[in-house]
């Protein structure tokens, strides 16, 4: 009888698993995993997108990066990235971090660092006016030498903005040439037809107020916070971090000259030891001075920078309340107009209002007449159906008193003010 095998032993187990060590998590990849079921699926989240890198000299590249590199780059958090996500619908919004700004505007969906712009690579003509306009415009201005005082962060801000308020103001204008047109047909035609017209523009007409009212919203909300503003000033902190990052190398450099120059007690001080430590304490001391200055510089440039991105939100902020006031007086117009139709549609009701009030009138007069020739029809003995024409008086003179009933109450209404006759 042969030896029977523990099935449990480490000998039989799998290739891929008994090359493992125990307590270390299984690595699947480049294995022949026939029968794993999740072989094939990747981690969420993980998956490359395609993105669009535009740099200060107006060059662009098409990277793929996935979240996690994305984050890292530019030290977003994860929500900040949802933002860009195409697949879920956020309203517009602009988010200040500590090395970028998140941009979301209409279909312009973009990651604005102190270098360079990375925009999310997508066929839209919104997208792709932006990359061109960009490139455009930071080539000219490096092939022309021209000086600009905007940094890079807020010139990729500005056409963002610039091409947002077109858009919205080109989607005002269309429906401003097809609202007004359905409007007057409906003021002199009342039909279902454009009365279902007018509802569904009505509909887009405030999805797009909701629309320019949260970028008016947006802008509004940076230029009432300065911390927000000052946050958003990118190349400014960059220039101050590599300040500080060079002032602490000169400090590092000083203290190990500092150490090597120092000599012992016993042995003779020569000219050269005395004046290299002479040397780095003016360097320190001048360091610091340098330091406080240059904090000064920063903390009066920083006041400058929010004025001046301030200026730059507050004419963009006029343009969006134009736009604004453009879809509120169309919104006007079309609540007169519906304020028009309610009137004549009132006025048709009262008219058939009148009518049925004479109507009536006439029916009970009628029904007066009628209830005399019923007694008169009736089987009766009296000297009164004894003569034929005695009948027709008594027609005649009901006939009379009947129109003139119908009359007075014509003349009552008329008294009242219930219609004018």
């Amino acid at each position: 009888m042969g030896e029977q095998l523990d099935p449990f032993s480490i000998s039989n187990l799998p290739d891929f698993i008994s090359s493992q060590k125990i307590g270390r998590p299984v690595n699947l990849e480049g294995q022949s995993n026939r029968g794993h079921p999740f072989s094939g699926l990747k981690k969420r989240g993980q998956s490359s997108r395609s993105w669009v890198k535009i740099d200060q000299d107006g060059n662009s590249a098409v990277l793929e990066l996935d979240k996690a590199t994305i984050m890292k780059r530019c030290s977003l958090p994860s929500r900040d990235l949802r933002l860009l996500d195409p697949l879920f619908i956020y309203p517009s919004s602009i988010l200040g971090r500590e090395r970028a700004i998140v941009v979301s505007l209409e279909k312009i969906r973009c990651i604005i660092t102190a270098d360079e712009v990375i925009l999310m690579n997508a066929r839209d003509a919104s997208v792709v006016q932006y990359q061109s306009e960009l490139c455009k415009r930071l080539q000219s201005n490096q092939h022309l030498n021209l000086i600009d005082d905007l940094p890079f962060e807020f010139k990729a801000l500005e056409l963002v903005l610039e091409l947002s308020c077109l858009s919205l103001d080109a989607q005002v204008n269309e429906l401003e040439m097809e609202v007004y047109p359905v409007l007057d047909e409906l003021a002199t035609n009342i039909s279902t037809l454009n009365l279902e017209h007018v509802r569904r523009l009505k509909g887009r007409l405030l999805t797009l107020t909701q629309k320019v009212q949260k970028v008016c919203d947006e802008i509004e909300h940076l230029m009432d916070d300065d911390d927000d503003m000052a946050e958003m000033y990118l190349t400014e902190k960059k220039e101050r971090a590599e300040a500080h990052a060079s002032e602490d190398l000169g400090d590092n450099i000083g203290e190990d000259f500092d150490s090597s120059g120092m000599v012992s007690k016993s042995a003779p001080v020569s000219p050269v030891g005395s004046t290299s430590g002479t040397f780095g304490k003016l360097q320190r001391a001048f360091s610091s001075i340098v330091g406080s200055h240059r904090s000064l510089l920063s903390s009066s440039s920083s006041g400058e920078n929010i004025d001046q991105l301030e200026m730059l939100l507050e004419a963009y902020f006029v343009v969006v309340d134009n736009t604004l006031s453009k879809l509120s007086s169309l919104k006007e117009y079309i609540d007169d107009t519906e304020d028009l139709i309610n009137i004549k549609l009132g006025n048709v009701q009262n008219q058939l209002i009148q009518f049925q009030l004479l109507l009536t009138a006439a029916t009970f007069v009628a029904a007066i007449f009628a209830a005399v020739t019923a007694v008169f029809g009736m089987n009766l003995q009296d000297s009164v159906f004894q003569n034929p024409t005695t009948f027709q008086y008594v027609l005649l003179i009901t006939g009379v008193a009947c129109g003139l009933l119908y009359f007075g109450f014509v003349l009552y209404f008329k008294h009242k003010k219930v219609f004018p006759l």
